[in-house]
């Protein structure tokens, strides 16, 4: 199982390139737009390396879950829940991938964003945008819309939550 991860991930390392590229843009855009607002309204400017890096995972996260499958592929639905581990290795390592791609997802969304930094904040925007991302792969032919996915992201965001808590309560407990 942890050879097919390995493999899985070592595969997804020449979109890196493109990821970055197309995130450090969006980034620039999105903090000269959000900042220009926020100073003609006398507020103080977003934070912009938690937010650039928030912006910089999506964009990964988008280029891995769409460019990364052909087109027509694989179609359909696939709405039983848990029918995707224990069948084999392979699927198991699907699992263990899903949750490990969302765990950024919970620990920059929660220092990108203040008001993410609630666990059921976090649990509702990781379950919408795994929604989102498997609707999409329906739509474009790039996937199967499985609720074994929706599942193991929302459980990769919560994770990435707890770890941001931890890396709060570690930060407040070296401030002291």
């Amino acid at each position: 199982m942890f050879a097919y991860i390995y493999r899985d991930m070592m595969s997804m390392v020449r979109f890196l390139p493109y990821g970055l590229a197309m995130g450090l843009l969006l980034a620039s855009l999105f903090l000269w737009g959000i900042n220009g607002f926020r100073s003609r309204k006398g507020k103080t400017p977003v934070a912009k390396f938690p937010v650039a890096a928030f912006v910089v995972y999506i964009s990964l996260m988008l280029i891995i879950t769409f460019l990364s499958r052909e087109s027509g592929g694989s179609e359909g639905f696939d709405l039983e829940l848990f029918s995707t581990w224990g069948i084999n290795d392979r699927n198991n390592a699907f699992v263990i991938e899903n949750i490990l791609l969302f765990v950024p997802y919970g620990f920059l969304g929660c220092l990108a964003c203040k008001r993410c930094g609630h666990l059921l904040h976090c649990l509702v925007l990781g379950a919408l945008t795994s929604l989102c991302i498997e609707t999409m792969q329906l739509i474009t032919g790039r996937g199967i819309f499985q609720i074994d996915d929706i599942l193991t992201n929302t459980l990769g965001a919560v994770t990435g939550y707890l770890l941001y808590r931890l890396f709060m309560l570690f930060r407040k407990l070296g401030k002291k």
